[in-house]
């Protein structure tokens, strides 16, 4: 898959191109040898998101090395040398790595840190979405959801609603919550206590 003779004259020019800092010509050097990169990762073995980091660190190696290529014309050649190192330097990477199941404690007995950090994320987006209530909403689920929770005859004299419509106050102030563009990306199928 190298390039043949008749096409060096337009690798040369893209290269010089692309030394100039022009992004078209640069462009058209990745599509025209992003194929090549990926063949070479496939025939390593490698797929999805180490196909992706080979071909990143092979582009920025480009970038960085593209002034000391002194044969614009013997670029296909760089790329295929470059795609390998990166290919073996995936493979003894991925070999080295130590494989840990996504459920699995750490040894103190303690959840992932993934978890607690996604429980404070969960937790400063609920704060942000609570405090762009209405004061009436806030007042009623701060009484609903102390600890322990305020009795519904004392948040209906607290609040100046009957003990009956605290239920639907309180639906329509957690509907609101739940609607909060911050809370959106942290949901994903868990809600606000109901």
């Amino acid at each position: 898959m190298m390039e043949t003779m008749r096409d060096d004259s337009a690798v040369v020019a893209l290269v010089l191109a692309a030394r100039g800092g022009d992004q078209v010509a640069w462009e058209q050097l990745v599509a025209r040898y992003a194929p090549l990169v990926w063949g070479i990762c496939r025939r390593h073995g490698l797929q999805g998101m180490d196909v992706d980091d080979v071909g990143a660190s092979v582009w920025l190696r480009l970038v960085e090395r593209l002034d000391t290529i002194r044969e614009p014309a013997a670029l296909p050649g760089w790329i295929v040398t470059t795609t390998r190192n990166e290919c073996l330097r995936a493979i003894r990477v991925r070999q080295r790595a130590v494989p840990v199941e996504p459920d699995e404690q750490l040894p103190d007995g303690k959840p992932p840190f993934d978890d607690w950090l996604l429980a404070q994320e969960r937790g400063i987006a609920l704060r942000a979405a609570f405090a762009v209530l209405p004061e009436r909403c806030r007042r009623l689920l701060s009484l609903l959801f102390a600890d322990p929770p305020t009795p519904y005859t004392e948040v209906s004299e607290r609040m100046g609603i009957a003990v009956g419509a605290i239920g639907p106050n309180r639906q329509r102030c957690l509907d609101r919550l739940r609607r909060d563009p911050s809370l959106a990306p942290l949901l994903d199928g868990t809600e606000v206590a109901r």
